[in-house]
């Protein structure tokens, strides 16, 4: 089953999408993440990436889709994937076409009030990559290994302002893009009901 997650940050998209493969044994593959373990290399590529994550804007998509492209082509993506901020535009949507057939989209909705508010309060661990949420969380160290947790500068409230502008000018037009293949669901409320319907809606997918 090979599954976009489409949305705007903080959106919850990352924890629905764990979800998805504890039950269903497809791997997450977050462009976020692929991005982020990129800039720890000393070349002018992450450089380059590292820039454009911290202003909040786009990589271009010619490296976004290689990248993308290298990581759905190993062995665990057999089965499928859910692909977790890819593609973000028409020109990635297209491209992806020509290296994957795509079974659904999930559209995770929710408030830019409470996007901001979600984003603005997630702390994450230098060390583990564990994040937490301020908002329930008050300690300053990570439960699993102590090191002190920090806001990453595309969590600040300002860069977060800028990402939900880019995706409404860039990744919005996706949803009709993709048209009837979108399943919409809102993530106002738990995780857990969050994940109901779209688990009831891939099962029904898997059967078919």
């Amino acid at each position: 089953m090979k599954i976009i997650l489409l949305g705007a940050p903080g959106r919850r998209k990352g924890t629905l999408a764990k979800k998805i493969t504890a039950d269903f044994g497809v791997p997450q593959i977050s462009t976020g993440d692929l991005f982020r373990a990129i800039v720890k290399d000393s070349t002018p590529l992450a450089e380059k990436v590292k820039a454009i994550m911290e202003s909040g804007g786009l990589v271009p998509d010619e490296v976004t889709v290689e990248i993308v492209k290298e990581r759905i082509a190993k062995d665990d993506c057999k089965n499928g994937f859910i692909l977790d901020g890819f593609p973000r535009t028409i020109a990635q949507a297209k491209e992806l076409e020509k290296i994957s057939q795509i079974d659904t989209v999930i559209l995770v909705d929710v408030p830019n009030e409470t996007i901001i508010e979600r984003l603005s309060a997630r702390r994450t661990c230098p060390n583990c990559g564990e994040i937490y949420s301020a908002l329930d969380y008050k300690e300053t160290t990570c439960k699993k290994c102590s090191a002190t947790l920090i806001q990453r500068d595309d969590d600040k409230p300002e860069t977060i302002k800028n990402r939900l502008e880019v995706y409404e000018n860039n990744t919005a037009p996706l949803i009709n893009f993709y048209g009837d293949m979108v399943f919409k669901v809102s993530s106002a409320g738990s995780p857990e009901e969050t994940y109901r319907p779209v688990k009831t809606f891939l099962e029904n997918l898997e059967v078919k």
